[in-house]
């Protein structure tokens, strides 16, 4: 794939053989919860009305009070920028701990976040063609996707060190948070919609922008 990620769509349902920026369906391996069983307490679990289209939260609307507490914990670490680090470095670290699981389906979601909040689509584009950053991307970039690389790959790499070099490139306290809580959500995360459910393509022309 190029560097400005042409993508093939070959008939609907065929499942991804690339990382791409290609908005993606999602399928269930198990029954969703029909829309017209949602109660008061999963409409709470599902924080956001609008997901009750999503067969994902569906799926785990069957149980309310595990999935709203997974959404308020997503929505705190992603959406909560008042502080830290910035979002399009969050969804960043989402995109690198995703390429390493094999989640092709998350790459896609938090590649497309992250260039909507300012990241480098290229930059981003190399993450996902190659499972590395170009050497010219940002000396931030790098140690973000390196943080959250080192912390899919074995936690305990990720050490003291790695803190200390975060400081000495200008990353406060609350950034380093920040990364480490969006690798590590994203590390369940994965695991959770791999053991679920499957990507697919969608038939038609290209939804990579």
């Amino acid at each position: 794939m190029s560097g400005t990620q042409q993508v093939r769509h070959p008939e609907s349902g065929a499942e991804p053989v690339e990382f791409t920026f290609a908005e993606l369906d999602w399928n269930p391996w198990l029954d969703p919860l029909p829309e017209s069983e949602l109660t008061a307490r999963h409409l709470d679990g599902l924080v956001d009305p609008g997901r009750a289209k999503s067969p994902y939260f569906m799926l785990l609307a069957r149980d309310p009070d595990i999935l709203g507490a997974r959404t308020r914990s997503d929505k705190d670490i992603f959406y909560n920028t008042a502080g830290g680090l910035p979002r399009r470095e969050r969804e960043l670290a989402a995109v690198a701990v995703s390429r390493l699981n094999g989640c092709i389906y998350c790459a896609s979601v938090h590649a497309r976040f992250s260039e909507r909040q300012g990241g480098n689509r290229e930059t981003l584009a190399a993450l996902l063609r190659d499972g590395a950053l170009p050497a010219d991307a940002s000396s931030s970039w790098l140690l973000v996707a390196e943080g959250a690389e080192r912390l899919t790959a074995t936690p305990t790499e990720f050490s003291a060190v790695h803190v200390r070099t975060l400081r000495e490139a200008g990353f406060g306290d609350a950034a380093i948070v920040d990364l480490i809580n969006s690798a590590a959500f994203f590390n369940w995360a994965n695991r959770l919609m791999l053991s679920l459910g499957s990507p697919s393509e969608k038939a038609g022309p290209d939804r990579s922008a």
